[in-house]
């Protein structure tokens, strides 16, 4: 795979790239300017020559591989039927609050996060408990768990954790995701992970599903996992909620009915293609951006002045912190004006947010390069 190649997505019908001006660099929404691997493309092609696109239903073997990946990957043991199709991870949130929240009551998240995930609880009618990550003078986020703790009150039903996190970068470790679960387990909350960049990480970090803690874990948890991010499939609509305690599934499922549509049946055909042939792509996939990631770290420390960054130990999002930067504006408007490049607004991410901008870095070095000047550029000029 070629992932230094330029795909022109302008006149496609890419959201990333038509939300701009022609003149703009995009690099805010979560999805990779690299084509999809080649056994999928092939499975795609299979299934548009068959000509006839009626309500669909899995192929026989993605439940079982999906299953044969979890053990592989986590040694976590998973039955068949406690697996849910969804079209997406964030259908898969709004659902959870559906199901297990009452109007009133509240949600627990960690911010700064992915904006879906505070908007979710509101959907429902519920409130938000934000507990805000803590920022650690070498740029690490940690988790402040005596701050965790005080943000679970009477009314809070459900914890949402993201991991790794969008957009800080963590890839949790099993210690602290043992803590967490240990004091939602006290607390008798709900946990709903987003696993969603659980494939995206980088060497030095290992992802491990909270549910696979323990039993006691996972018959408190609803996971959710997709084959998306992964392998630049998010536009198909395939993803997938893990729920191993019958009652919480059976939840699940009564609050979809008749909102929540099924997986078409491209996106089931590419989700079956990428999980058994895209093993080599996806190692390729991630020394690209591995090289991507430190590329643009080395970039940040020589080129943008007043502008720090924690290398992600997952996901290919960087949380760039532009609060040293002395700008005449927020670091969105800034670089989006004086640079023309497009990042995601670090204020829409909750508490912590402000001054931070996230930046994709999943596209071509040259287009990451050019990125990196226009921003080093501006900001020379200030």
């Amino acid at each position: 795979m070629d992932f230094d190649r330029c795909i022109d997505r302008r006149n496609s019908d890419s959201a990333k790239w038509r939300l701009y001006g022609e003149d703009v660099l995009p690099l805010w929404v979560a999805d990779m300017d690299f084509a999809s691997p080649e056994p999928v493309l092939r499975a795609l092609q299979e299934r548009v020559a068959h000509g006839v696109f009626g309500y669909g239903a899995e192929p026989p073997a993605l439940r079982s591989v999906i299953v044969g990946r979890l053990a592989r990957l986590y040694g976590w043991e998973v039955p068949e039927d406690a697996i849910l199709f969804v079209p997406g991870v964030v259908t898969g949130l709004n659902v959870a609050c559906r199901a297990f929240a009452r109007p009133g009551q509240s949600v627990l998240v960690q911010t700064p996060v992915y904006p879906p995930i505070l908007h979710a609880p509101a959907n429902a009618q519920l409130s938000l408990c934000e507990t805000e990550l803590s920022l650690g003078e070498e740029g690490r986020y940690e988790i402040d768990f005596d701050d965790f703790a005080r943000g679970i009150t009477e009314q809070t039903q459900m914890f949402v954790l993201c991991n790794p996190h969008n957009p800080v970068g963590r890839v949790f470790s099993r210690r602290e995701l043992a803590r967490m679960a240990d004091i939602c387990l006290a607390h008798g909350l709900l946990i709903v992970a987003d696993e969603i960049h659980s494939d995206l990480v980088f060497h030095g970090a290992e992802h491990t599903p909270i549910a696979c803690l323990s039993d006691q874990v996972a018959d408190r948890t609803v996971t959710l996992m997709a084959p998306s991010k992964t392998y630049n499939l998010p536009g198909l609509s395939c993803s997938y909620a893990i729920i191993t305690n019958e009652k919480l599934r059976a939840a699940f499922q009564a609050a979809r009915v008749g909102i929540v549509p099924g997986v078409n049946v491209l996106g089931y055909a590419a989700a079956l293609a990428a999980y058994q042939d895209g093993g080599d792509w996806l190692n390729e996939a991630l020394a690209y951006l591995e090289g991507n990631r430190d590329f643009l770290d080395d970039c940040v420390r020589a080129a943008l002045p007043g502008i720090t960054m924690r290398r992600p130990e997952g996901t290919y999002l960087a949380w760039l912190d532009c609060r040293g930067a002395e700008l005449p504006c927020g670091p969105f408007d800034f670089f989006l004006q004086r640079a023309k490049v497009a990042l995601s607004d670090g204020a829409l991410f909750g508490q912590g947010g402000t001054g931070f901008v996230r930046l994709n870095f999943a596209c071509p070095r040259s287009m990451l390069a050019e990125a990196l000047k226009r921003m080093g550029s501006a900001l020379g000029a200030r």
